[in-house]
């Protein structure tokens, strides 16, 4: 389990000032999977109760900078924020509910997918997301 001494040591790793509503929202993004901002900012209040959403907001984006959570936003979803950060997992978004669940990468290793042509760039990171329909709204999971 990881404690507020660990969040506030991997703040200190990435060069950012140790503050509470950063160790409250960073503590609610790994307590919570593909999180809106609305469900970060509740389970931060839990620790922080009086953490205004500017400073929630702030925090994710200096979590987000720091390379600390990762933002995602499929089309048509609101941003969510998610722990796993470090490797180029992909995502599988359920088109009737919007769950989320993690994807391992495709081929093992970053970026997962060879461009047809790169354009010149030197490519880091390939995003993909899936779409379909989880166990619970499919066909097959109601029968």
């Amino acid at each position: 389990m990881t404690t507020t001494l660990d969040f506030e040591q991997m703040l200190r790793g990435a060069a950012l000032r140790v503050t509470r509503p950063r160790v409250a929202v960073l503590s609610a993004v790994h307590a919570l999977s593909h999180a809106d901002t609305e469900a970060i900012i509740g389970v931060a209040r839990q620790d922080l109760p009086k953490v205004s959403h500017q400073a929630v907001y702030d925090s994710l984006n200096a979590l987000a900078a720091a390379g600390l959570v990762r933002r995602i936003q499929p089309p048509g979803s609101v941003a969510r924020y998610e722990a796993r950060v470090g490797d180029n997992h992909h995502h599988v978004v359920c088109r009737s509910c919007g769950r989320i669940a993690d994807v391992d990468c495709a081929v093992g290793h970053a970026p997962c997918l060879t461009a047809s042509d790169d354009a010149g760039f030197t490519i880091d990171e390939a995003e993909v997301i899936y779409w379909g329909y989880c166990f619970d709204c499919s066909p097959e999971g109601k029968t």
